[in-house]
């Protein structure tokens, strides 16, 4: 319902399709997507459909992270989706008694749940959507059929997901799975649950499989934000005295890459005075976990310390501006609606200065000079 809704908001099918034929899947899948009616509601609905001569395969999380990790797809889409599966992962581990080595995907291993996250992070990416919320999720009652046997609604892992992501819920007299564990583990990766104050730009309504009475449908609402806005965000540390002081670089170019907004590195003393770095990134609360995986996965550390913090943002618009050197983007701020500072992008000015063979401030002060008439 998820990648049903972000194909109705605008994600193009062949686009999709292109990216996810990159995962190099053993088993065949086409995709289509089908406008269905769901009670009075017009909704898309997508149909993965995948080879009948080949059978799904039972996965492991190592599996599945090698078919993410192997794909030439962007950097930030492979850790969003390897962060679903990780925080998927550690619920079915804990609802099983078992480690998550040792925890097996059935039903979320299958082509069609990789297809499901995967596509929920291309449809992010491509659609330009910085932050998600989510509203209050319904839950449903009744048993359900699995890999397990006969398990209650809603199911153990998902519920554990919700726990953990503490997540707002609603009671719901509907006796079936209304939220599946791979469609709470993009929302507890993914999601913040509260609702936010913005201007909305575009819709998305994707349809479940099943006729309820009432619209069995997902909305995805795009909007932009008013501004100044209360960001929810978190300040990830961790303090590091064991790792080769040269990949910090990389490191900083990756975090980036997956949706740092500030990286920065602070000379400490530990213990036995060593000298160590603490890393402090700071990001929103939206890819956390993408790069809480990012810094398990590139640095030596064996965990790292999580602080919600909010931040106020002014509202920025990218604008170019003509100059005698060329044309240079300017950075504008923001306040209430009228534009208070512009600034030029660096990077512009300096090419733009080793093309002309001029200083660099000159270009610089003429792109400012450029923007003032903006403010």
């Amino acid at each position: 319902m998820f990648l049903s809704a972000l194909l109705d908001a605008g994600l193009p099918l062949d686009y999709l399709l292109s990216q996810l034929q990159l995962l190099n899947l053993p088993e065949p899948f086409s995709l289509r997507v089908e406008k269905v009616l769901k009670g009075p509601i017009a909704a898309s609905q997508i149909k993965i459909e995948i080879d009948p001569s080949y059978h799904s395969h039972s996965r492991n999380l190592e599996a599945i992270q090698t078919i993410i990790t192997g794909a030439p797809i962007t950097e930030k889409v492979k850790q969003t989706s390897l962060a679903v599966f990780q925080r998927l992962a550690e619920a079915e581990a804990q609802v099983h008694g078992a480690t998550v080595e040792e925890v097996h995907f059935h039903e979320v291993g299958a082509v069609d749940s990789i297809i499901d996250t995967v596509g929920a992070a291309l449809g992010l990416e491509f659609l330009g959507i910085e932050r998600v919320y989510a509203s209050a999720l319904p839950m449903g009652s009744g048993q359900v059929q699995s890999q397990h046997g006969i398990l209650p609604l809603p199911a153990p892992a998902t519920l554990e997901l919700l726990r953990r992501a503490q997540a707002k819920v609603v009671p719901s007299s509907a006796q079936v799975e209304l939220v599946t564990p791979t469609g709470a583990a993009l929302l507890a990766t993914l999601a913040t649950f509260e609702q936010p104050a913005m201007t909305i730009t575009g819709l998305g309504v994707g349809a479940g499989r099943l006729d309820l009475p009432w619209p069995n449908i997902l909305r995805l609402v795009i909007g932009e934000v008013e501004a100044p806005v209360l960001s929810p965000m978190v300040q990830i540390e961790t303090n590091i005295d064991d790792m080769n002081p040269q990949l910090y670089g990389h490191l900083l170019n990756r975090l980036f890459g997956v949706g740092a907004l500030d990286v920065y590195f602070t000379p400490i003393q530990m213990k036995k005075n060593r000298p160590a770095t603490m890393l402090s990134v700071i990001a929103r609360r939206v890819d956390e976990a993408a790069i809480a995986h990012l810094i398990l996965e590139e640095t030596t550390t064996m965990g790292m310390r999580v602080i919600p913090i909010y931040r106020f943002e002014a509202e920025r618009r990218l604008q170019t501006v003509q100059t005698e050197y060329g044309e240079v983007p300017l950075k504008l701020k923001l306040l209430d609606g009228k534009v208070i500072q512009a600034s030029p992008e660096y990077e512009v000015c300096a090419r733009l200065a080793d093309e002309m063979n001029v200083r660099l401030i000159q270009v610089y002060n003429a792109a400012l000079a450029a923007g003032l008439s903006l403010i």
